[in-house]
């Protein structure tokens, strides 16, 4: 029986927590990804609430079990991390609860109605795409880096058969017709003086 993509993940979850509280440490693991699940269902659980968008109360219910779960692994990866990760991801975890309150503000105060609703599916599904993409944050720590390397790949990519022969090619070329045209021209000359 295959398992589906949500469920693998929270296999691998499981599995690295596990991990963590039998060695008391976080060893290499990025905390990054468990603050950011948590503003994802946070989010999404406001979004599902009554006075936000009506008949989702499943996704509220769904996405408020998710963030008690998340805490929870904020918690524990808080608990047996490093004191420098435990600061990067405690300062992560408070701008995550910052983010969220702003959020719930700003939509219950400002906004009523389809402005309400609007704006929270915006902020739930903006931080649902970087919640996908915070696993990345340990490959790419360095966006403009990554950017340059990009753009690297794209030069080699696109002169990468360039080895300076071809121009080299070109220019003889032109040479070799101008020569032959200039024959042609004196074959041809000579042609007329003769007919002359």
């Amino acid at each position: 029986m295959k398992t589906s993509r949500s469920e693998q993940s929270g296999l691998f979850t499981r599995i690295t927590f596990k991990r963590i509280i039998k060695n008391k440490s976080t060893e290499q693991f990025s905390g990054i990804p468990y603050p950011m699940t948590l503003l994802n269902c946070l989010l999404s659980a406001w979004y599902g609430l009554p006075f936000v968008s009506k008949d989702n109360t499943l996704v509220s219910t769904i996405n408020g079990t998710g963030a008690v779960i998340e805490t929870v692994y904020v918690l524990i990866f808080l608990f047996y991390a490093p004191k420098k990760e435990k600061a990067k991801i405690f300062g992560v975890f408070t701008a995550v609860l910052a983010v969220f309150a702003t959020v719930a503000l700003v939509s219950l105060f400002a906004l009523h109605g389809n402005a309400r609703k609007l704006f929270c599916g915006i902020a739930a599904t903006v931080f649902s795409i970087i919640m996908y993409a915070s696993p990345l944050s340990i490959m790419i720590p360095n966006g403009f880096g990554c950017a340059l390397g990009t753009l690297q790949l794209i030069l080699y990519v696109i002169y990468c058969g360039n080895k300076g022969e071809k121009s080299a090619g070109k220019d003889d070329k032109s040479l070799e017709m101008k020569v032959e045209e200039k024959k042609q021209n004196v074959v041809n000359g000579k042609q007329q003086e003769q007919q002359v």
